[in-house]
């Protein structure tokens, strides 16, 4: 007899239970509301944000962090969404983004 986990087991009965219907395929993305700040002297990190940021949340979730947190809390959130979130950026446009965070918010 095989044990699963009881959250396992419920889980994979909720997903089996939706109609295909009700789980998307794809899904237009609201309009964004906020842009990237520019920063001079840093647009290779403003390129890098724009190719790799993006992709998964809105330039809102960066503009509404609290202003002038400074490199480590950016440096932090960078390397957070690389290694936690597995974002697919390289580690030389992770800190060009880092950098450019820094001097833009």
């Amino acid at each position: 007899m095989t044990v699963r986990p009881l959250a396992a087991v419920l889980a994979a009965g909720l997903l089996a239970s939706l109609p295909a219907a009700a789980v998307p395929l794809s899904y237009d993305l609201p309009e964004p509301t906020a842009q990237l700040r520019p920063a001079p002297g840093h647009e290779a990190g403003l390129a890098a944000a724009e190719a790799n940021c993006q992709s998964c949340h809105s330039v809102d979730y960066i503009a509404m962090q609290p202003p002038g947190k400074g490199a480590d809390f950016w440096i932090s959130e960078v390397t957070k969404m690389r290694k936690v979130y597995h974002a697919p950026m390289s580690e030389a446009d992770g800190k060009a983004i880092a950098d450019y965070l820094v001097a833009a918010y």
